[in-house]
């Protein structure tokens, strides 16, 4: 069986080239070939010596996922679904700006963390995605928009971790993927242009801090730990005191100054006024010097298994108001990709469950409707 090389970053391709019995430059020159210029077959690497790719021949593939469709917005938004076997299936999706090129990534088959707000958590989790899956998502999306827009300039210059799954619970594979993204062989990235999202998984957010820091975006989505609790169940394990800790922690490694905190607005259940003052309060309480976060608000996209609600837009802008008067930076984010379920929430792809997330979300609503019956009956009205 041959390895596929979409597996590696460069220090493990050097390592797989120097067992084939080369030296480390000819890594170099494989990473190049297969991330810079799309390459899959070896015979196509003409500064290759036919020694080394006749060893690859017998050793060694590059291959993609199979994409088992592609969706175009009315707004130049891309959405992809690939096959990764076994009845699994993920979504990436390209967010085109005039000032950048995005492409938001999936970590695994589903997720295990089960927000109440997520599309992706409701369907349950089946594994984790390998390096090579990872890391091939980019590899199709930035090879194929080239060849699209018929340029040989790079097309994807930001990269968020955004998409299915829980990136810092498949940490081995995703520390690798990064650093194919940020290798100058490879894509060339910016730190500041590759983004984790973690709903708050604390030790993890201090390897990575470590091992390659990168930005970092928390998905908050409340100001308290009860509400926390309901509308994100890893609070449980990582309350709001550890969380806010890690990311102060997180900074003195970190490639900007700040944390972005995602924030979802839902319909009567954290976007009142007590809802902003409440975080206000949070955020003076970890202080740092000068910026140290800032507030990302999302209007939530629905989908019925959620039973929630978007906020009203006028509620969104008054709770910004709120923050931004108290001296947060707070945006309120544009949905992109709406109209073919691309946008922030709503990947789900396809997945064969293995954590009967469905029972225990039904579950978990019975315990909210008796502890806080404003998260599952919105009030009406603005």
């Amino acid at each position: 069986m041959t390895t596929n090389l979409l597996e590696f970053d460069l220090d493990g391709l050097a390592a797989f080239c120097e067992r084939l019995g080369e030296k480390r430059f000819r890594a170099t020159q494989l990473f190049r070939w297969i991330h810079q210029r799309g390459a899959t077959e070896f015979d196509q690497m003409s500064d290759l010596a036919k020694s080394l790719r006749g060893k690859l021949a017998g050793s060694a593939h590059v291959q993609g996922l199979p994409v088992i469709s592609q969706h175009a917005s009315n707004d130049g938004t891309i959405k992809w679904l690939f096959d990764v076997g076994e009845g699994n299936a993920v979504e990436a999706v390209f967010i085109p700006e005039s000032d950048r090129g995005t492409l938001c990534i999936s970590s695994q088959a589903g997720c295990a963390v089960g927000c109440r707000f997520c599309s992706t958590g409701h369907q349950g989790f089946s594994r984790n995605l390998t390096t090579g899956e990872i890391v091939a998502q980019l590899w199709f999306a930035e090879h194929f928009l080239r060849k699209h827009l018929k340029t040989e300039d790079r097309v994807i210059s930001n990269v968020v971790m955004m998409g299915m799954g829980e990136p810092l619970q498949n940490y081995n594979a995703l520390v690798p993927a990064l650093r194919v993204m940020l290798d100058d062989h490879g894509y060339g990235l910016s730190r500041r242009r590759v983004t984790v999202s973690t709903s708050g998984v604390v030790p993890m957010i201090d390897r990575l801090a470590q091992d390659c820091p990168v930005a970092l975006a928390v998905s908050l989505h409340a100001p308290n730990n009860l509400l926390r609790d309901n509308l994100v169940p890893l609070n449980r394990k990582y309350p709001l005191a550890e969380l806010m800790e890690s990311c102060n922690r997180y900074l003195e490694h970190a490639p900007r100054d700040f944390i972005t905190f995602e924030y979802c607005m839902l319909d009567g259940v954290n976007d009142q006024p007590q809802h902003a003052q409440e975080l206000i309060a949070l955020v003076q309480q970890y202080r740092r010097p000068g910026v140290w976060c800032k507030f990302n608000l999302i209007p939530f996209n629905p989908f019925p298994a959620s039973g929630l609600l978007r906020s009203p837009m006028a509620r969104v802008t008054a709770f910004g108001k709120l923050l931004s008067d108290a001296g947060i930076v707070t945006t309120v984010r544009k949905t992109r990709g709406d109209d073919i379920d691309a946008a922030c929430g709503q990947l789900a792809g396809d997945v064969k469950d293995r954590t009967q997330v469905v029972k225990r979300i039904a579950q978990q609503r019975m315990v909210m409707m008796a502890q806080v019956p404003s998260v599952v009956e919105p009030p009406k009205g603005v």
